[in-house]
């Protein structure tokens, strides 16, 4: 099937449920692949959707209107209870890697694409629910989320979205006004999540365990019709194609160790072939800076640790290599070649953007080979002295701009080991040849003063859940959709959390 082929569209299929005069223009592609790329099913009405929150902003980049998404039709169709004009609803078939352990069939469990839109930006994306109810891939679960893991990925990842990080995004949270059990009765949700596509490298590792080369050839056409167009002239596409997902994932990566981000869950299924951050769930940004930090609940051997992230992704990408190889090349010896040396970029891109940053973060414009020891040295004395991570790159972004150190050293458990780094750097600094002005503005474009910090993330989580509160959602996301700003009235949200506050443990909310 060519790239053409992929994205001929035809008429809708039929359905027989209700369907709504909301309009959402859907131009569905994923549908026309063959069928065991799928399984056609809708989403399971709830008892009482209630709306949370619709994404005004990002629903008119879509070309959708806010107001259709708010009205009793619309949240109807966000909570799965009725089916938009157009929509063809499906889950998806992938496997994958989970901490290492391989699982041949996952799938959509408890997600449901509704299709696809064109942004006003000319790109397509998937609208997807996400907890709407059981699919054939559920594997005996209820296909429901929480409303704490709801509002959780609403929060992080709208937060990445302003901190220039690739990522899925959140339309919408509505209420189901079912319970489900996660150890304990927990008010239901589902989120409206929307995504450059939701392939990932788990979809090709379904197509490989069942030694479905046609299947693999045919979602890497899709993949490259969809997200890497220039690869469809190259000489060799799908090799194109696996150099373009290993590019874009040693940025994306890059960008997470520079935010002090924790994905939790790194497994295959959860690595996105567009390069976006995808399945927010055992995550969170550090406080105190710590390399082996570690989330997730069951990542008791520290596999997906913050230090960890690049090995495991490459290791990921490792894997789509693996499922690529029977169409790389017709010589075999020369697709595993071509495959490895791929591979072998990943290391070199990802240090030169985690340098890049690391030179942004610390406000050095022109390069010297000591660059990456001087900030490594202060990742270390950071290490050493439960600095916060956030603070520490912001408030030096003050002392560049002239500030006191005083604000950065109480920061530092011993705070002549920053004394002993700020000597160096103020030595590096004096050879630039930009303002302190100038300096301190570039360090505030590279170092967020807000983050959605676990603490923070819990509460809003507590008020809604306990008392159906829903102000410290609202303002919480308007705090961290504007991360780079000075808001001094905001300041309780730069604060690390009290140690009877801290929250060392994330769930996946399944």
């Amino acid at each position: 099937m060519s790239s053409a082929d992929v994205f001929a569209l035809v008429s809708p299929v039929n359905t027989e449920v209700v369907t709504s005069p909301v309009r959402f223009n859907f131009q569905n592609t994923y549908v026309r692949l063959p069928e065991r790329f799928y399984s056609r099913v809708n989403p399971t009405p709830v008892a009482a959707p209630g709306l949370v929150k619709v994404n005004e902003d990002l629903a008119r980049s879509l070309g959708l209107d806010p107001t259709e998404l708010s009205s009793p039709e619309g949240v109807a169709i966000l909570a799965g209870s009725r089916v938009a004009d157009g929509s063809e609803p499906l889950a998806i078939a992938y496997a994958g890697h989970q901490f290492g352990h391989f699982v041949a069939q996952l799938g959509d469990g408890r997600a449901n694409l509704l299709g696809e839109v064109m942004g006003l930006d000319g790109v397509r994306y998937d609208l997807q629910l996400k907890g709407s109810g059981p699919t054939p891939f559920s594997r005996n679960g209820d296909g429901r989320a929480s409303l704490g893991s709801v509002l959780r990925e609403y929060i992080v990842s709208e937060a990445m979205a302003a901190l220039g990080v690739p990522t899925t995004r959140a339309l919408a949270a509505v209420t189901t006004g079912e319970s489900i059990y996660r150890e304990t009765m927990l008010p239901g949700a589902v989120l409206t999540r929307v995504a450059a596509s939701h392939l990932r490298v788990g979809t090709f590792q379904y197509f490989a365990a069942r030694n479905d080369t046609q299947g693999v050839r045919i979602l890497a056409d899709y993949a490259i019709a969809r997200h890497y167009p220039e690869a469809a002239s190259a000489k060799r596409p799908y090799l194109a194609l696996l150099e373009g997902v290993i590019s874009r994932h040693a940025q994306l990566v890059a960008q997470w160790v520079l935010l002090g981000f924790v994905h939790g869950v790194m497994n295959t299924d959860n690595t996105s072939i567009s390069g976006e951050t995808i399945d927010y769930g055992p995550c969170a940004f550090m406080e105190a800076f710590d390399p082996d930090m570690v989330f997730s609940s069951i990542d008791r051997q520290g596999r997906y640790a913050y230090s960890n992230q690049p090995r495991a992704a490459l290791w990921n990408l490792t894997r789509l290599a693996e499922t690529l190889l029977p169409i790389l090349d017709e010589n075999p010896d020369t697709s595993l070649a071509s495959a490895k040396e791929a591979l072998s970029t990943f290391d070199p891109q990802f240090e030169m953007a985690r340098l890049a940053g690391l030179r942004r973060k610390l406000g050095l414009v022109t390069e010297r080979e000591g660059d990456l020891p001087l900030a490594e040295q202060l990742l270390a004395s950071m290490a050493a002295n439960d600095a916060d991570f956030t603070l520490t790159f912001r408030r030096l972004s003050d002392v560049a701009g002239g500030s006191a150190d005083d604000t950065v050293r109480t920061l530092f458990a011993d705070p002549r080991a920053y004394d002993s780094w700020a000597a160096a750097w103020r030595s590096r600094l004096a050879e630039e040849p930009i303002s302190a002005q100038e300096r301190a503005a570039i360090m505030r474009r590279a170092n967020p003063a807000f983050i959605p910090r676990n603490h923070r993330v819990e509460a809003v989580i507590e008020a809604a859940v306990e008392r159906q509160d829903f102000q410290p959602f609202e303002e919480m996301l308007d705090v961290v959709s504007h991360p780079y700003e000075d808001r001094p009235e905001l300041e309780r949200y730069t604060t690390p959390a009290r140690p009877e506050e801290c929250v060392r443990q994330t769930f996946c909310g399944t």
